[in-house]
């Protein structure tokens, strides 16, 4: 995912109150068990041939953190990326130093682990409200887990933020753009998806407020907009429909038998051609050979070009 600075995080958290929303309804926080690793996974033998649920079994078998509890992942994750630091730097660094800073290190990826499985289920619930649009429910939360590893990465405990509510952010940030770069037949450039999808959010809040579908003009009142501008938004999130979409209850009949070909002939204008041109050679053979070809050559009767006289004179 393309690096973004925590600023557009506090942008967004301010304007958008669905983000909160979102993390609150991701899961239930409950108490700790006291235990610093992941719960044990759930064994192959117990695998199904349902892939979801599996996956949603393994991930159920992790307990979910407290707040304090994500404050001290992310000190023992920041302690592991200084630790790396310094190794990579290398230099004079007394034996024991180094095993120390190998330790950190091993300790904070174990940290960044069990703060990125304690949050798997986080990605489900947001990964469910996308389904439908194009991309297949795992896709999805693959792409979820990629924004929600970038979350672990940049989340800094020291602003106050609840990690749940930033990678909230992060994780919707990487599916709508998954979604704009693959589920829809036409791309359309990720920041004009993301008006879309917050004109879907106030147009579905404005339909519970008003019980009506609410007007262009209103619409643009609540995103400080131009009607014309929502209605231009409105006809970009349209998805285009197949031709060969079957209609009626039998589907013996399709989409496109009823468009109308614009480059076909019309029966009727094809007759009055035929007719036309049969005049026009009536009358073209009660004039000369010469007289015929003028005629014919200053009209285009014969290529469809017609000529002038010069061009004539020459032939």
């Amino acid at each position: 995912m393309p690096d973004v600075d925590d600023a557009v995080f506090e942008q967004d958290l301010a304007e958008d109150p669905t983000l909160k929303e979102d993390e609150k309804k991701g899961f239930v926080l409950s108490s700790s068990d006291g235990r610093d690793e992941p719960e044990p996974q759930v064994m192959v033998a117990g695998a199904t041939a349902d892939p979801v649920k599996d996956y949603l079994k393994q991930i159920g078998k992790v307990s979910l953190l407290n707040a304090a509890q994500e404050v001290e992942l992310a000190k023992r994750i920041e302690g592991g990326l200084f630790s790396e630091e310094k190794l990579a730097k290398g230099g004079k660094i007394s034996a024991k130093l180094l095993d120390e800073l190998h330790w950190i290190a091993e300790d904070g990826q174990r940290a960044k682990n069990h703060l990125l499985e304690a949050n798997l289920r986080l990605v489900v619930s947001l990964a469910k409200r996308y389904t439908g649009r194009g991309m297949l429910f795992l896709d999805l939360i693959q792409e979820g887990n990629l924004g929600l590893i970038r979350a672990v990465e940049k989340f800094d405990y020291t602003k106050g933020y609840k990690f749940s509510t930033y990678a909230t952010w992060w994780i919707r940030q990487a599916i709508t753009r998954a979604m704009a770069d693959q589920a829809r037949t036409i791309r359309i450039p990720v920041h004009m998806v993301e008006v879309i999808n917050k004109l879907a959010r106030v147009q579905r809040q404005m339909l519970q407020d008003l019980g009506r579908e609410p007007t262009p003009e209103e619409l643009a009142t609540e995103l400080d907009m131009t009607p014309e501008k929502v209605v231009e938004v409105q006809k970009y999130g349209r998805e285009p429909i197949s031709l060969h979409t079957p209609l009626g209850e039998d589907g013996d009949s399709e989409f496109g038998d009823l468009i109308e070909d614009s480059e076909a002939i019309v029966p009727a204008d094809a007759v009055s051609f035929t007719l036309l041109q049969e005049q026009l050679h009536a009358v073209l053979d009660t004039l000369s050979e010469r007289e015929a070809g003028v005629v014919s050559m200053r009209f285009g009767l014969t290529d469809g070009q017609p000529k002038t006289l010069d061009e004539i004179g020459k032939v």
